[in-house]
């Protein structure tokens, strides 16, 4: 159940590029995750992008000219995480970017993108007015 967030500078993507980041990108993490490909998984997986007026680097504006950076945010439940899972994340989430890019090789470079991953700890995620524990999202995701 990943909620992911996309950060990058406005007027960045046009509509093919984000539909293309769009389509893949919650789907690669939930592959990093284990979690099962179902309409019950995939209901509850969502990805939301943040379209930045203002980006800075090292208290800078970036110039416009400079290709742009992206932040991608990855909050999963905490537990459900281990470092194999989270470098998956990382290196899927790299590599939607690189594969919507111009440039895809400047991925390769740290200075392109980063990715977080917040894991949220047991008892901070809510939905339906209600605490949703781990065993929730199992049970409802095993349904399918």
């Amino acid at each position: 159940m990943p909620f992911v967030e996309l950060f990058v500078p406005k007027g960045t993507l046009d509509q093919e590029h984000r539909e293309k980041i769009g389509g893949r990108l919650v789907s690669e993490v939930m592959i990093a995750e284990g979690a099962p490909d179902n309409e019950a998984a995939r209901s509850i997986s969502w990805l939301v992008v943040n379209e930045i007026d203002a980006w800075f680097v090292g208290g800078r504006p970036l110039p416009a000219e400079e290709k742009p950076k992206y932040v991608v945010r990855v909050g999963v439940p905490a537990g459900s995480m281990n470092d194999d899972k989270r470098r998956d994340i990382v290196r899927r989430v790299t590599r939607v970017l690189a594969d919507a890019d111009t440039d895809p090789d400047r991925f390769a470079q740290p200075l392109a993108a980063w990715v977080h991953i917040n894991e949220i700890p047991e008892g901070n995620w809510g939905a339906g007015g209600e605490i949703v524990r781990i065993e929730d999202i199992v049970t409802l995701v095993a349904g399918g």
